[in-house]
C-alpha cells in the first residue's frame, strides 16, 4: 500500500476526495488532510507520504509553493487540482515534476484512473530501487520477482513454493517429493537457472523479506526470525550478516 496525503482548503471537496474514492481499492492508504500550505509541509515531513493530491489556491502557503518547500524533506509524487486553467500553473507543476493535474470540479473515474497509472509506475520503481540496492548488498532480489522467466517448469514451481511458503521448513528433499522429482535434478536445474544453490535461494529470499519487516521497526529481531522461517536466532543473524554485511540490529540502526 501507498500513503497518501491530501492538501485541500475547501473542507467540502477534501473530504468529498477522502470520502468518497476507495482509496484502499487502488492501493492506497489515506494518511492525513492538511487544510492549508503550511498544515501540508508539516504534515508531509511527519507522515512521509508517498503521494499529495494537491489544490493550488490555498491559504498561508499554495499548493506549489508547498511542493517546493516539502521537497527539500520528504521524497514524493504530486498530483495538481486546480480550478486555473492558465497554462504557468501547468508550467510551474511540470517544472516542481508533478505526475500529473486534473481541473475542478474533479472527475472521479478520472482520478481513480490517473491514480491506478501513478501506483503502477511507483511500484514498479521502488522494485528497481530495491533490486540495485540489494545487488549492492549481494542479494539479487531480481531472481525473485518474476519466478514465470524460468524455463525449467521445475524451477519455477520450487521457487513458486518458496515465495509461498518460505517461513515453513523447507528442504530440497521436500520440495522435490512434493515436486515428484528427484532431489539432485531439481537441486542442478536450480542451480543452472539462477546460478544458485536452493538453500542459497531460499535463505536470500527469507533475508529480503527480513529486511522489509526490520525497515517498518515494529517487530522484535527475534521475531523477525521466526516470521521469516528461522528457527534458530543465532543461525539468522549469522545469515543476515552474510548477505548483507550487516546484522540485523546494525541494519536497523542504519535505517534511522
Amino acid at each position: 500500500m501507498l500513503k497518501l496525503l491530501i492538501a485541500e482548503d475547501e473542507d467540502i471537496i477534501r473530504k468529498g476526495l477522502a470520502f468518497t474514492v476507495d482509496w484502499l481499492s487502488i492501493g492506497y492508504i489515506l494518511v492525513g488532510e492538511a487544510a492549508n500550505g503550511e498544515e501540508g509541509i508539516e504534515k508531509i515531513k511527519e507522515l512521509q507520504p508517498d503521494v499529495v493530491l494537491t489544490d493550488i489556491m490555498m491559504p498561508k502557503i499554495d499548493g506549489l509553493e508547498m511542493i517546493r518547500k516539502a521537497q527539500d524533506y520528504v521524497r514524493f509524487k504530486s498530483v495538481i487540482l486546480t480550478s486555473y486553467a492558465e497554462f504557468d500553473y501547468a508550467k510551474k507543476a511540470i517544472e516542481l515534476k508533478a505526475y500529473d493535474y486534473l481541473m475542478k470540479p474533479v472527475d472521479v473515474d478520472k482520478l481513480k484512473e490517473l491514480m491506478t497509472r501513478l501506483h503502477k509506475e511507483i511500484v514498479a520503481e521502488q522494485e528497481k530501487e530495491l533490486i540495485i540496492k540489494q545487488k549492492s548488498q549481494g542479494i539479487d532480489s531480481a531472481l525473485f520477482f518474476d519466478h514465470e522467466s524460468y524455463s525449467n517448469p521445475y524451477v519455477r514451481k520450487a521457487i513458486e513454493i518458496i515465495k509461498e511458503r518460505y517461513v515453513e521448513k523447507l528442504t530440497l528433499e521436500s520440495l522435490s517429493e512434493e515436486l515428484m522429482v528427484s532431489s539432485s535434478y531439481l537441486s542442478r536445474k536450480i542451480k543452472e537457472e539462477t546460478g544458485h544453490t536452493f538453500l542459497d535461494f531460499l535463505n536470500m529470499y527469507r533475508v529480503v523479506q527480513a529486511t522489509q519487516l526490520l525497515k517498518e521497526g515494529i517487530y522484535r529481531v527475534y521475531q523477525i526470525s521466526d516470521m521469516t522461517g528461522f528457527t534458530d536466532y543465532k543461525h539468522f543473524c549469522t545469515v543476515f550478516k552474510r548477505y548483507t554485511n550487516f546484522s540485523p540490529t546494525e541494519f536497523m540502526k542504519s535505517k534511522e
